[in-house]
């Protein structure tokens, strides 16, 4: 089977490869891609050269090269000549039908709907189609966005080292999800960096906020001062 894998993720591309040194996956052949402007880098010592690909712009002679399309992470959403005509699989770092789209943790922390992993058929929706299984991960008080993001991530890993031989060879069952659910986009998470320092919360809301927009090595919430500073703004929690 020839299995095209796209993906944004480098951890995940990193632990995908780990996988694939099982002998189970020998007669199989993995194509890797990312996303145009977002190289992956190749593992020392590994053969595997990921390119890259556009999908919107990809012709049907590459389609036709696959049987199976893997998305990981991938930032592009599937064309309609795509999904209507092959198999494509979408591992979705969140609980679907609740939080589809962008950074589905940060939501989960702000929404209090459920986080964790889907592994799904994809259709022409953004992380929408039928679900071939899905794992709860818990989210905790004093987590942040990276802390949510990290057991999420660790989830994904273990669901393909168990379920990648049935994903291969499509002897699975899809059900739907319960309701349509809901969905942000990346603009709905940009409007929420900017705080309004007159906005009126509890400690409760302003801490769940701060942390559901606090992810290590990124700088997030911000508000401007009476001077015009722009100042960013994380929290750091420690439960005892």
């Amino acid at each position: 089977m020839n299995v095209c894998v796209i993906t944004d993720n480098q951890f995940i591309y990193e632990q995908f490869l780990l996988i694939l040194k099982d002998a189970r996956y020998q007669s199989e052949s993995f194509d890797f891609f990312s996303s145009p402007g977002n190289p992956l880098r190749q593992e020392p010592g590994c053969q595997i050269r990921p390119g890259q690909v556009d999908l919107k712009q990809a012709t049907q002679d590459f389609f036709s090269r696959y049987e199976l399309f893997l998305s990981l992470h991938c930032k592009q959403l599937f064309p309609p000549t795509l999904v209507k005509n092959h198999r494509c699989i979408n591992v979705h770092p969140g609980f679907n039908p609740y939080n589809r789209g962008w950074y589905p943790q940060v939501f989960s922390i702000l929404n209090k709907y459920p986080a964790g992993v889907t592994i799904h058929e994809i259709d022409e929706q953004l992380d929408h189609g039928p679900v071939i299984l899905r794992r709860q991960v818990p989210v905790y008080s004093w987590d942040t966005s990276l802390d949510v993001y990290t057991r999420i991530q660790q989830m994904e890993v273990e669901l393909l080292k168990e379920f990648l031989p049935v994903l291969l060879s499509g002897a699975y069952r899809t059900f739907q999800p319960e309701t349509e659910g809901n969905v942000n986009l990346e603009k709905d998470f940009k409007k929420l960096c900017r705080l309004d320092p007159d906005q009126k919360l509890t400690w409760q809301e302003a801490i769940d906020f701060l942390r559901a927009m606090t992810f290590q090595g990124y700088r997030n919430a911000y508000f401007y001062d009476k001077e015009g500073n722009k100042v960013f703004v994380e929290i750091r929690l420690e439960k005892d």
